[in-house]
């Protein structure tokens, strides 16, 4: 019965590996013939772990604490912003149906009344 042989690569040897890759510009492929490196995800793997590359496209924040507390404040700013938006378009919602029956009931145009000119009995002062 034959054992299957296992390979363990030094860390260093894999970190100079991947430094080869990114320095001289080399692909995987060409790498892995270089060194017999049998395993296709195996360089891939030292890639991300050990590789520059990575960082390129990701975005690094450092905050204060004071900061963390500001954005979390605004945070919670814009979520009870967001609520009392939709709390005032419900409301405004419920004002059209009320409208709009009061039409239908009254056989009137209640939006269009409503900016006609006062009568002149409206107007008059009284003493």
């Amino acid at each position: 019965m034959e054992s299957k042989q296992i390979i363990r690569y030094s860390i260093s040897f894999q970190q100079q590996v991947v430094r080869e890759i990114e320095e001289e510009g080399i692909s995987v492929e060409q790498i892995r013939r270089r060194y017999g490196i049998n395993g296709s995800g195996t360089v891939r793997k030292w890639l991300r772990k050990f590789g520059k590359n990575h960082l390129l496209k990701k975005v690094v924040r450092i905050e204060t604490m004071n900061e963390k507390d500001r954005v979390k404040q605004l945070q919670e700013e814009v979520k009870r912003l967001k609520l009392a938006l939709a709390d005032s378009m419900l409301a405004q919602r419920c004002l059209e149906v009320v409208i709009d029956e009061a039409n239908k009931e009254y056989k009137t145009d209640l939006k269009k009344n409503f900016g006609d000119t006062p009568s002149e009995d409206s107007g008059k002062k009284v003493q």
